[in-house]
């Protein structure tokens, strides 16, 4: 009896989800963390055939027969699950036969992989970025040297030259050159330290809905959603200002040069507990999403979207969306982006414990 009641609490304190399924598929024994995965409770899915929860594949279902009989067990990788609520989960799932009293049952293995899969794509993003970040400070500092010298010998050749219809070359070239440092200088970001002051989320989102709308003449519509109990965070506020205004902004001229009936920005901030970004875990997180409908992002650039120079628009600099990851990443958060048409959505995860 002890030996039984040690093997249960064994199961129930794993954090990998353990099913046990009769010879009809129908569940006999369920483990608390396949209950959270699934979101429901064991039973509840005991009333409830296995093409409710784990697959609806004919093929899948013969599979599983199959098992019972055969008593070969399998295993299938990245499968997708819909949860009682209707959430589609990513996981990895393997299936053992295994005959408990002259019974056939089959014991499911499932470990979720959404996170998994999560935390890979922010590392690589991070990574991605940190190396093109890298990239353009070595391409700006040997640019710089160079137009400084350019600059130096047009002015120089400027005061040598007697005729003044030739000084408009020289201007030119000094112009010219001006405007490729700035775009250099640009591309750097600030060189300054962030600021370190109490950051109110939704005094951001105001400063920015002020801005915007002044610029579109009300002509697209900001709808808010806020969550009151966020609370503040230490930042550098002028700087999320400038990051949130770069994606709004962004999402203002898509609206404008589309012809999307009832154009509309949503602006919805949530608190996220728990929340992993990059490979570290935080305990609260501001979710600020930025949603607007659009045409959406070009399929071909979305994954470069943040790259500098990579814009979706004839006379876009490429800078902006850049820039405000640059911003987010240093208060330690992270921008993503999913975009369709009819529904871009970029989601801000600013970290509450600025480190």
């Amino acid at each position: 009896m002890f030996r039984k009641q040690t093997h249960k609490q064994t199961l129930e304190n794993l954090s990998i989800s353990v099913i046990l399924l009769d010879e009809k598929l129908r569940i006999d024994y369920m483990n608390p963390a396949a209950e959270m995965l699934l979101q429901a409770t064991a039973k509840r899915l005991s009333q409830c055939g296995v093409e409710q929860w784990l697959t609806s594949d004919p093929d899948e279902l013969a599979v599983l027969k199959a098992s019972i009989t055969s008593g070969h067990p399998y295993t299938r990788r990245e499968a997708k699950l819909i949860t009682m609520n209707g959430h589609e989960l990513t996981v990895d799932y393997s299936v053992n036969p295994l005959p408990l009293n002259d019974t056939p049952m089959l014991l499911i293995e499932i470990q979720a992989r959404d996170r998994l899969l999560r935390i890979e794509r922010e590392e690589e993003l991070l990574s991605h970025h940190a190396a093109t970040r890298n990239l353009v400070r070595g391409m700006a500092h040997e640019i710089k040297n160079p137009l400084g010298g350019i600059r130096g010998a047009a002015q120089l050749l400027e005061r040598e030259l007697d005729d003044e219809a030739l000084h408009e070359y020289t201007h030119i070239i000094i112009e010219e050159v001006d405007r490729l440092r700035n775009l250099v200088d640009r591309l750097l970001g600030s060189h300054k330290l962030p600021k370190r002051e109490q950051v109110n989320i939704h005094g951001v989102l105001e400063r920015v809905c002020a801005l915007v709308n002044a610029e579109c003449s009300g002509q697209i519509e900001l709808k808010k959603d806020y969550d009151p109990s966020i609370p503040e965070f230490t930042g550098d506020s002028e700087r999320i200002i400038q990051a949130v205004l770069n994606i709004v902004r962004n999402a203002m001229q898509a609206l404008q040069e589309s012809d999307v009936q009832s154009p509309k920005i949503i602006l919805r901030t949530r608190a996220k507990r728990q929340v992993t970004v990059g490979s570290e875990r935080y305990r609260l997180v501001c979710r600020l999403d930025i949603i607007d409908n659009g045409p959406g992002i070009p399929s071909d650039i979305l994954s470069t979207v943040f790259y500098p120079m990579i814009s979706g628009r004839a006379d876009g600099s490429g800078l902006g969306l850049s820039i405000a990851q640059s911003i987010i990443n240093q208060h330690h958060g992270l921008i993503e982006c999913n975009s369709e048409p009819g529904c871009t959505r970029f989601s801000l995860n600013i970290p509450l414990e600025f480190k």
